[in-house]
């Protein structure tokens, strides 16, 4: 995972620290990591600092509506460990609302519920980039 991560951060502390954070809050979550990477990739190419013009913030884009529904109105969206720990139990919660169906929860992640173009595209990620990297050692 260091390897391909690599390309969206350089520096190998922050890419450590990065896997460890995002291998712990999924596995809070009972996510698969590899899933939430790929979902990362697309939400924000791995900048902690990404704001959509919808207002979605950090790694993951979590809303800030999400504060008052699982947090505390101070907690900063752009933290990497706050926005991890946002998104996979997001991302957790429309899988179980969903029954288990990944494409379906994805794309109540995104808010696109009845399309596909996103989970297609997190899949995608999945598979090129995360997937496989687990495989090659």
């Amino acid at each position: 995972m260091q390897r391909r991560l690599a390309s969206h951060l350089p520096d190998a502390d922050r890419r450590r620290t990065l896997l460890r954070r995002v291998r712990a809050e999924a596995r809070l979550a009972g996510l698969d990591p590899q899933i939430v990477l790929a979902v990362i990739q697309v939400e924000s190419g791995f900048r902690t600092q990404a704001e959509s013009p919808a207002g979605a913030r950090g790694l993951m884009q979590v809303m800030p509506f999400w504060k008052r529904v699982l947090g505390r109105a101070d907690d900063d969206l752009h933290d990497p460990a706050t926005n991890l720990r946002y998104g996979c139990t997001i991302l957790a919660y429309y899988l179980r609302q969903e029954h288990g169906d990944l494409t379906r929860a994805l794309a109540r992640y995104h808010g696109s519920r009845g399309r596909t173009d996103y989970p297609e595209r997190v899949m995608r990620a999945w598979q090129r980039h995360w997937w496989l990297a687990d495989h090659r050692h």
